[in-house]
């Protein structure tokens, strides 16, 4: 699936923000160069895995396609909360000798790490998305089940979730970083095209 213009403005953002407050008198004594490189150097590797992530879905035998998670989205659920440990290992461990404002800095940024981990945890590694010719069905990781029918398909849109297939009775919204998630995409996209040809011939007669 093509990178979207999000995934290439939102660590570029990040690193420009980090060089600037560096000019900052309040925050000079951070190590906001450290953390630009680190913010560099996970974009960098975020790269290489987005390159290597299948556009085909998994093929089940009972007929079903399904999604399944990505190298992406396993290196930056588990290497987020694994280096926002390590963050606060090193506060526990050298915070006394710190000054005040880096020790809340780094706890900041290991909340942050940790909150993004369990988000993409939630959206993406313990969700079930599959589909076969008549319904898409998507179960959340607290267990809600949406279904959706192909017929009532009308739209699909990507947003800062995702992608979002809307039908007339409801909507559903899986990862972009989805294994098969471009299949799954191009396949919704060709289901809304000919759903609306039927309506506009239908409506025309």
């Amino acid at each position: 699936m093509p990178l979207r213009w999000q995934e290439v403005a939102l660590p570029l953002v990040i690193i420009t923000v980090l060089i600037a407050l560096k000019y900052v008198p309040a925050f000079s004594q951070l190590p906001l160069s450290r953390a630009a490189g680190v913010v560099a150097f996970g974009y960098a590797a975020f790269l290489a895995l987005r390159l290597m992530q299948p556009e085909v879905a998994l093929a089940t035998e009972d007929g079903w396609s399904e999604l399944r998670p990505s190298l992406v989205e396993y290196f930056a659920c588990y290497g987020a909360a694994a280096l926002s440990m390590v963050l606060l290992l090193g506060v526990i461990t050298l915070g006394h000798s710190a000054d005040l404002l880096e020790v809340f800095a780094t706890y900041l940024a290991a909340f942050l790490l940790l909150v993004g981990a369990a988000g993409i945890g939630l959206a993406g590694l313990f969700t079930n998305t599959r589909w076969d010719h008549r319904r898409l069905v998507h179960r959340s990781a607290l267990g809600r089940t949406t279904t959706i029918e192909w017929s009532k398909v009308h739209k699909v849109m990507p947003n800062w979730r995702g992608v979002t297939v809307v039908a007339s009775t409801g909507a559903i919204t899986f990862s972009q970083f989805h294994a098969g998630a471009a299949q799954l995409v191009s396949h919704a996209a060709m289901r809304a095209r000919r759903n609306s040809e039927t309506a506009t011939s239908a409506f025309g007669l």
